[in-house]
């Protein structure tokens, strides 16, 4: 694999990292000072921390080895099997200590929030032989307590409801700074406990996976944290910003207890800004591939983004090429939020609309949309309680169908510069 230091050296030696050695302080400094590139701030608290490693899809493209432009055609395309391979020893057994968070530079990014959050841990979790591996925001609540916000319904909230009906504890690791392609993977919607065998098949290799003092097996880190979620005591997570920049509420989430830590000497803390590139990245794009293989089913799509301004998260641009029946882009509306069911608004464009320019989208609203004719709306359905506007989750869908009546497809073919 190649591992979150041989990415970093990649990132240096194309001239692509920004390094930080002013020392600054994990509260409000780190945040107010990173911009959109790949950063290494090498004194935080006398700590390293790396931010933005995945900010964009030209760095995502170099993670997965694709070109830019081809990164939806290898994502729809890849299977969700590969290997993995249990290894007995890690560089993250190099220090193996009592649990002490604040020895790690875990950040406070904004005035407001609840507590200092780990942002780009993935949380590694077993039940009755089930495991899971998703991203969940981590506030510290002790040296050796954390309260996570767990989503309803999803695979770690159902293992921790299993295991505390059942009176017992879910017992957990936390791995910070993972190789990209790995943090990538567990983003990803895939069949229940094969986050790890994907990141094995995106990758062409499989991944190492080392067994914890708990039983759960995490691949190689940069630190490693383990414990359990208790079955019944919970404590107030957040105020903390999420996708769309605006604070997500306070909630009672369930608390985890740490019972050992691990690390690599000298390790290199990862964290994501919340609503940054990174962020976005993560959330989003592993949405498109789903969104592309649901299109596939009704029309013969192109291409597929979910839009910066629309947070890479409510808003999808999804391309196809229409042949015979106008009908196709209602369909594909449908199939899009069939994908992803906390998007809030899609269009539907036509070949030669470039999804990823803003502009020519706007223009084919303006050239190709009737109102009365082209645009659907579908009240009072389930979306994201990360939407502002919603009520607790439930609020308006929109479909536009901007692409060419074929009827009348002369009255929207654009016009060409003649060549001299």
């Amino acid at each position: 694999m190649i591992g979150l230091r041989r990415f970093l050296e990649q990132l240096r030696s194309e001239g692509v990292l920004r390094e930080i050695r002013e020392p600054l302080s994990p509260v409000y400094e780190v945040s107010a000072t990173v911009g959109k590139e790949p950063t290494l701030f090498t004194d935080v608290n006398g700590s390293r921390v790396v931010m933005n490693i995945l900010g964009s899809r030209e760095l995502l493209a170099k993670a997965l080895g694709v070109p830019h432009d081809r990164i939806i055609h290898h994502l729809s395309s890849c299977p969700t099997e590969g290997e993995v391979k249990i290894v007995g020893d890690s560089p993250a057994k190099e220090i193996i200590e009592k649990p002490d968070l604040s020895m790690l530079p875990v950040l406070t990014h904004f005035e407001g929030d609840g507590a200092p959050y780990i942002t780009a841990g993935v949380v590694v979790s077993e039940y009755e032989g089930v495991m899971n591996a998703s991203i969940h925001r981590l506030g510290v609540t002790g040296k050796d307590r954390l309260v996570a916000r767990l989503v309803e319904f999803r695979h770690t909230y159902n293992l921790h409801r299993k295991a505390a009906e059942n009176g017992e504890s879910l017992p957990i690791a936390i791995v910070i700074g993972i190789d990209p392609v790995i943090l990538f993977a567990v983003s990803t919607r895939v069949p229940e406990g094969r986050e790890f065998n994907y990141a094995s098949a995106l990758r062409g290799e499989p991944v190492e996976l080392f067994e914890c003092k708990n039983g759960i097996k995490v691949p190689h880190a940069e630190i490693v944290l383990e414990g359990y979620i208790h079955p019944t005591e919970v404590a107030d997570e957040g105020p903390f910003v999420d996708i769309s920049g605006t604070y997500d509420i306070i909630r009672k989430q369930p608390v985890i207890h740490l019972t050992n830590m691990m690390h690599r000497r000298d390790p290199i803390y990862h964290a994501l800004l919340p609503a940054g590139g990174e962020h976005h990245i993560l959330m989003g794009v592993p949405y498109e591939p789903l969104i592309f293989n649901e299109v596939k089913k009704v029309a013969d799509v192109r291409n597929v983004v979910l839009t910066s301004g629309g947070c890479c998260y409510f808003h999808a641009a999804v391309q196809i090429h229409k042949s015979s029946d106008d009908d196709e882009a209602r369909k594909a509306i449908e199939a899009t939020f069939a994908a992803h069911k906390s998007l809030k608004h899609v269009i539907i464009v036509d070949e030669d609309i470039n999804i990823f320019d803003p502009n020519d989208i706007e223009f084919a609203i303006a050239t190709r949309v009737k109102g009365d004719e082209d645009i659907y709306i579908y009240p009072n359905v389930r979306g994201s309680t990360l939407d502002p506007r919603s009520e607790n989750g439930i609020g308006t869908k929109v479909g536009i169908d901007a692409t060419m009546d074929l009827s009348k497809r002369w009255k929207f073919q654009r016009v060409r510069r003649p060549k001299i």
